[in-house]
């Protein structure tokens, strides 16, 4: 069994924000209350994270996740990446380096910024190996071998790495365009995880619109919306979307 989760589906203020901002977000359903943006991929043997959210310690205690084996990176903005220090004690536990693997934008940035997780000095050991993001990721347990895709978005002025996991469940966290020649790759899945920001068009995340055009184009059997800022309040989004399409709330979990 693989498990797929959803640490945080909030956007990068997260909800309600720093000051206290909730937005059309109703206080009082615990559903709006979001972190931002990380999930991940479970099997009995192995824990593979997407992304280190900056409330990346408080989303493992809460989901009970005792161990992180490999770190995948969508993309180098400080939502995605910024909690990377909470790694520092899988490394420690295991007495070995945790692989991270990034596209090179990503690889740049942490190597600059957080040069004391790759390199050793002499009061700290590093705790994290960098490796190139491969477009098909192999993961071997004793009983099953797990394929993950790695397929570049349009991420405003950048691209964004988007997960297909065993060509069953697509993880699209930040996203304003899929690649006309990549549509392939994401339609008929069993699960689409895809951002959706707001419901007024944005130049770097897609609208609820857009994401409500996708689903028919591409066809899941399931969206599951992500990186949510505080105007999309999960209540009003359950009443007006069709029963295909459904928002993420943190700690959502599901078998791929």
């Amino acid at each position: 069994m693989i498990k797929f989760t959803i640490l945080g589906c909030g956007s990068s203020m997260g909800v309600p924000r720093a000051d206290g901002y909730w937005g059309k977000c109703d206080h009082k359903e615990t559903k709006n209350y979001r972190t931002r943006c990380s999930a991940i991929i479970q099997t009995k043997e192995r824990n593979i994270l997407i992304d280190t959210s900056p409330d990346l310690r408080f989303q493992l205690i809460k989901n009970k996740i005792q161990n992180i084996d490999t770190v995948l990176y969508s993309h180098m903005h400080g939502d995605q990446v910024h909690g990377i220090n909470d790694l520092r004690i899988f490394a420690l536990k295991n007495s070995k380096k945790i692989p991270i693997y990034a596209d090179k934008l990503t690889r740049k940035y942490l190597l600059k910024n957080f040069s004391y997780c790759f390199k050793n000095s002499k009061d700290y050991k590093a705790i994290l190996s960098i490796n190139d993001i491969k477009k098909n990721y192999y993961l071997k347990t004793r009983k099953r071998k797990i394929l993950i895709k790695s397929i570049p978005v349009k991420h405003g002025l950048i691209n964004s790495q988007s997960f297909i996991i065993n060509e069953t469940c697509a993880y699209i966290s930040d996203a304003n365009k899929i690649f006309e020649n990549n549509l392939k790759y994401f339609t008929d899945l069993k699960f689409l995880v895809i951002d959706c920001l707001r419901i007024k068009k944005h130049p770097s995340h897609f609208c609820l619109e857009e994401v409500i055009k996708l689903t028919s184009l591409l066809k899941p059997k399931k969206t599951i919306l992500t990186n949510m800022h505080s105007d999309l309040d999960y209540r009003y989004l359950t009443k007006i979307l069709p029963r295909n399409i459904i928002p993420a709330y943190d700690g959502i979990s599901f078998n791929i």
